[in-house]
């Protein structure tokens, strides 16, 4: 007989990359992570980096492991019934200290015909913000193939980016197609579909740590690129505390913003999913039915992250004080 699932941890896996900083471990809880971690992938399905259980009696089985046995019960009947023992969702933490390579992501269908993967569509949250943080999204003007092009070969291709300024509580939605990079002085939490498949279109005339430039992808970028100027590049969303606000809704995710100073009570009998918190700031207590013991519990401080299996119907969150959670599903 199955025992009984209840919400799950992971081992954070960390990337230390040459944009990476100390702010994931100083002040995230991420203790453990290197010398500039630029990432800690949270929850990942991700070839070669599958997370691990890290509480209860599922400890050191792999994400894949328990799917394989509580199939549904993990990520909903649906949900398995279309993705089957893989997992769908990859969450991060980021911190930039640097800017990244300019780069854009493949849909699905260019994706698995070309590479045999899915493409990625993604978002972010932003947790932090140094003064005068940018980051790049898409265009600042209508471009074409030819304009790129010139402007890859003759160093002026910055001068037709978007440098987008962010703060705290900033959310972008990032589509296939759109071209974008992270600025220096920035954390923040990425939402994205289950892919590392990434085309790096520039790379500031860095080198990789084996001294050669790293490696770019231009003829995929000029197959999947989206060339046009779009007048918002931000999600605008309303500041309304103690209640759920969407950030966003696509076939590949579902994120909600909880900002509380008050209990709040979920209910997920209607969606059959997993669903993924991630908290931003403060501290929440999670309760949970058990059908075994009663009831547990469990604690998510910032920089935390937990999976709900979809058996779990019914949550209850209790702030110990003001604070802001991400709360990530799939819709049907």
């Amino acid at each position: 007989m199955k025992k009984t699932l209840y919400p799950l941890r992971f081992k954070p896996i960390y990337k230390k990359l040459i944009w990476g900083g100390e702010k994931l471990r100083e002040e995230y809880g991420k203790h453990d992570a290197p010398e500039m971690t630029g990432e800690s992938w949270e929850i990942s399905m991700v070839k070669d980096n599958i997370s691990v259980v890290s509480n209860g009696f599922l400890k050191g089985n792999t994400l894949k492991e328990v799917i394989e046995v509580y199939m549904g019960d993990v990520v909903g009947d649906w949900v398995f019934d279309k993705y089957g023992t893989f997992f769908p969702i990859l969450t991060k933490f980021i911190h930039s200290n640097d800017y990244l390579s300019i780069q854009v992501h493949p849909d699905d269908k260019y994706a698995i015909e070309h590479h045999g993967e899915n493409g990625k569509t993604e978002m972010w949250y932003i947790l932090e913000a140094e003064n005068s943080a940018k980051l790049i999204a898409g265009f600042n003007r209508d471009t074409d193939k030819e304009e790129f092009l010139k402007g890859l070969k003759e160093g002026t291709l910055v001068d037709m980016l978007n440098f987008e300024p962010v703060e705290k509580g900033d959310v972008l939605f990032m589509p296939t197609g759109r071209v974008h990079s992270l600025g220096p002085g920035i954390v923040l939490a990425e939402i994205q579909q289950t892919s590392d498949m990434t085309y790096r279109i520039y790379d500031w005339g860095r080198v990789g740590t084996d001294g050669q430039p790293r490696e770019l992808h231009i003829d995929d970028a000029l197959n999947v690129m989206d060339f046009k100027w779009h007048e918002q590049y931000k999600t605008r969303y309303p500041d309304q505390p103690n209640s759920t606000v969407q950030l966003a809704d696509c076939p590949y995710f579902t994120t909600q913003y909880i900002k509380f100073d008050q209990p709040v009570d979920k209910d997920y009998n209607m969606i059959d999913s997993f669903v993924i918190y991630m908290c931003m700031e403060g501290k929440v207590d999670l309760y949970y039915p058990g059908l075994e013991q009663g009831s547990g519990s469990e604690t998510l401080n910032k920089g935390d992250s937990i999976l709900v299996p979809a058996a779990l119907k019914e949550i209850s969150l209790v702030p110990k004080e003001k604070s802001v959670i991400l709360e990530i599903f799939l819709k049907r």
